[in-house]
């Protein structure tokens, strides 16, 4: 089975997202838990939530979707509409950014709905860049905060002494 975990961090970096912006949110996630916790802590976290073959399709599944929109190549112009708006009530981004959450239990999912409310960090700059401005970022924030949701939420487990059989 081959691993993406390069090639999708690649991707990541190509849509102006650094390992260090998703560890920052993970970092923001559980700062009221770990008050001293550093960025780079949590580094770790995040290579490890990549390198789930899980994550790593949702991240090529999304920026393709986002790239299709962007570029005008999508076959259905009222979902490149959407797509292009990051229409409110299109849940879909969401829906395929779960997937990466449901591998690491419902501390993930919660981390996730509070950073998806609260737009911190990469992801705010993320949601605000693709609002009518030719740019299309309806899928990626939503994977970065469940990236970082779920690099949190495998600290938080780690940290407990539950390392749910990781190496």
């Amino acid at each position: 089975m081959e691993d993406y975990s390069e090639h999708c961090i690649k991707l990541l970096q190509s849509r102006g997202v650094s390992l260090e912006d998703i560890a920052d949110c993970a970092r923001y996630l559980q700062a009221d838990y770990h008050v001293d916790l550093k960025s780079d802590e949590l580094l770790a976290s995040v290579r490890k939530v990549i390198s789930k073959r899980e994550t790593q399709y949702a991240i090529m599944t999304a920026i393709e979707l986002d790239c299709m929109a962007e570029q005008n190549k999508m076959n259905d112009k009222e979902l490149q509409s959407l797509l292009m708006h990051d229409d409110a009530l299109y849940g879909v981004d969401e829906v395929l950014a779960y997937g990466i959450c449901n591998t690491y239990g419902s501390i993930a999912l919660t981390n996730f709905g509070y950073i998806d409310k609260k737009k911190y960090g990469v992801i705010d700059r993320l949601n605000k860049g693709g609002k009518n401005s030719g740019v299309c970022n309806t899928f990626i924030d939503d994977i970065v905060g469940a990236i970082a949701a779920s690099a949190a939420s495998r600290f938080a487990h780690r940290w407990n002494g539950d390392d749910n059989k990781e190496e």
